[in-house]
């Protein structure tokens, strides 16, 4: 990549000893924030993903675990503070089955997505809401098995974008198209919202054969 970013995957395959360490490293609201959690499998992901991007930022950083804090901006996305001073480092957190995700970056926007292959039955409905026309017409071409696969790769990227803008966007996805240079099999490609055309968003498919995968920054944070 052209900026120092890190990518960590995250097991979240169910282990109690995985989980009761994971519980050690969070504070009392996320504790909170477990217990509301119905769902066994979501409050795992949470517990999972939040102490392994505890335990990134205070390597990174040589921090404290206690030192460290989490709150929202206004957009709803999650920034940090050490010592109650607000970080300039810059992460994101995407989970999908069995495999999370955690970037991070020293400067900039970031935004990561991950998904599994896994088959989806409404998965024409899925293709006309995310995807342009263009990349419609591009699906329709190929079979079952590629269709699959392409579109979580667009689907991912797009996400990753979304998410590194962070500040909600009056727009559908569907608006947002992947640069022609990665739909044609390239792994990195430069993106643009059409409200921003300034702005340029570095894209990256980080996928592997067990996921789609990709993360999105660009090289400066904006105000």
């Amino acid at each position: 990549m052209e900026h120092s970013i890190t990518i960590i995957h995250v097991d979240l395959i169910p282990d109690q000893g995985r989980e009761l360490e994971a519980l050690e490293w969070l504070d009392s609201d996320e504790h909170e924030r477990c217990e509301r959690f119905q769902s066994l499998v979501a409050r795992r992901r949470y517990m999972l993903c939040r102490a392994a991007l505890r335990a990134a930022i205070c390597l990174q950083l040589g921090c404290s675990n206690e030192a460290l804090a989490f709150k929202l901006n206004e957009h709803g996305k999650p920034f940090a503070l050490v010592g109650g001073c607000v970080l300039f480092e810059s992460f994101n957190v995407s989970h999908s089955g069995d495999h999370g995700l955690i970037a991070l970056a020293s400067r900039g926007c970031l935004g990561v997505d991950v998904e599994e292959r896994a088959p989806r039955r409404n998965l024409g409905a899925l293709i006309d809401g995310v995807c342009s026309a263009r990349e419609q017409a591009e699906l329709k071409s190929l079979d079952d098995r590629q269709r699959l696969h392409a579109f979580f790769r667009l689907w991912t990227i797009k996400e990753a974008l979304v998410k590194a803008h962070g500040r909600g966007l009056a727009m559908q996805v569907a608006e947002l198209e992947v640069p022609e240079v990665m739909r044609r099999g390239a792994a990195k490609g430069i993106g643009r919202f059409a409200q921003m055309p300034e702005t340029s968003w570095h894209l990256e498919d980080i996928g592997t054969g067990e996921f789609a995968a990709a993360v999105a920054y660009q090289a400066t944070s904006q105000s």
